[in-house]
C-alpha cells in the first residue's frame, strides 16, 4: 500500500511571519500528489491543519483539500480545535467516532490505520492519558496479525531540536512505547509537529515526523539553539508499506520557495517562530510550530 503523508498545514487567512500564505503551499503539495505516479492509495494529514482553530480557517482547508483526488484521513494537532474541525468536515464521520477525542480505526485498506489523539486544547505539548492509552491497547489487540500504521501528531521521542522538544513533549510516551513494543505488526508510527523529516526507533518499530507544507523548522541541534523557520521548500512523505519491509521517501514540493526556484517564484524568508501558547479559537499573528 502506498500512503502519502502531509502535515502541519497551518492554514490561516493571512500570511505567516515568513510572508508565506500557507494555503498556497498546501495547494502546490496537492498538485504534486495528484500528479504522483503511481498514485498513492491514501493521504494521511497528521495535524496542525489550521493555525488558530477557527471556522474560517477550516473552511479554507476544506476547499483546498477538495482539490485532492486521493482519499484522505485527518487528525488534529496542537493548533486545532476539535469541534470546528468536525463541523467543517461533516462527511468525515470518523472524526466523531472517538467520543471526546479525534481518534479512530480505518480497516478499509490492506494496511490498518489506527489514529490516536495526542492533543491538549490550547497547549503546545501533547498527552496520552490513561483513557487514550487504553483505547490504543484495545484497538491493537483486536487484530494483532494485521499490518498496522499508527498516526498521531506529537512524536513519542526527543529530537535534539531542544526548543521544539520543550514545547512539544508528549506526556505518556513511555507507556505508549511499552504498548507498541508488544505488537510486531506495527510498521510505522507517523507523526507531525516537528516540520522536519526525523526518524527514531520506538518499541520495535520506527516512528517518524513529516516535513510541513506551511514552513520548515531550522535544523538547530545546539544547546542554546533558537526556534526559527528557514527557506527550505515544503515537503511530504510517501510510505511504501509492506509487512516487515516498509520504505519511506522524503519528497519536496515542486518549484517552490527555494534558492533554486525558477524566476518569478517567491522565495521564503527566514523568520523566528513564536514560542507562546497557541491561540485556540482566536486569530494570532504568529505561525509557531
Amino acid at each position: 500500500m502506498l500512503i502519502a503523508q502531509i502535515s502541519d498545514l497551518h492554514i490561516q487567512e493571512r500570511p505567516g511571519p515568513d510572508g508565506v500564505m500557507a494555503v498556497d503551499h498546501l495547494e502546490l503539495a496537492i498538485d504534486d500528489l495528484n500528479r504522483f505516479e503511481p498514485r498513492p492509495d491514501l493521504v494521511v494529514v497528521t495535524g496542525d491543519l489550521t493555525n488558530n482553530g477557527l471556522p474560517a480557517e477550516y473552511a479554507m482547508l476544506h476547499a483546498a483539500l477538495g482539490k485532492l483526488e486521493i482519499p484522505y484521513l485527518l487528525i488534529a494537532g496542537n493548533h486545532d480545535s476539535r469541534e470546528p474541525l468536525r463541523e467543517a468536515f461533516p462527511e468525515h464521520a470518523y472524526l466523531r467516532s472517538g467520543g471526546e477525542f479525534i481518534q479512530y480505526v480505518d480497516d478499509n485498506w490492506p494496511v490498518r490505520i489506527v489514529a490516536l489523539d495526542s492533543t491538549v486544547p490550547g497547549r503546545h505539548h501533547g498527552e496520552l492519558c490513561p483513557a487514550r492509552l487504553q483505547w490504543l491497547a484495545d484497538r491493537l489487540a483486536e487484530k494483532p496479525d494485521q499490518t498496522t500504521v499508527v498516526i498521531m501528531h506529537h512524536p513519542p521521542f526527543d529530537t535534539g531540536i531542544l526548543p521544539m522538544d520543550a514545547l512539544g513533549i508528549l506526556a505518556g510516551r513511555e507507556e505508549f512505547a511499552r504498548i507498541i513494543a508488544q505488537h510486531s505488526n506495527i510498521e510505522r508510527v507517523l507523526c507531525g509537529h516537528m516540520h522536519r523529516s526525523i526518524v527514531c526507533r520506538v518499541g520495535n518499530t520506527l516512528a517518524s515526523t513529516c516535513p510541513g507544507t506551511a514552513h520548515q523548522v531550522e535544523l538547530d541541534l545546539r544547546e542554546h539553539g533558537r526556534l526559527t523557520s528557514n527557506a527550505e521548500p515544503p515537503g511530504y512523505h510517501v510510505h511504501w508499506v509492506r509487512p516487515g519491509a516498509t520504505v519511506t521517501h522524503h519528497a519536496v514540493v515542486s518549484y517552490l520557495a527555494s534558492p533554486l526556484s525558477p524566476p518569478g517564484r517567491p522565495k521564503a524568508k527566514s523568520a523566528p517562530l513564536g514560542g507562546s501558547k497557541p491561540k485556540v479559537q482566536r486569530a494570532g499573528p504568529s505561525l509557531p510550530a
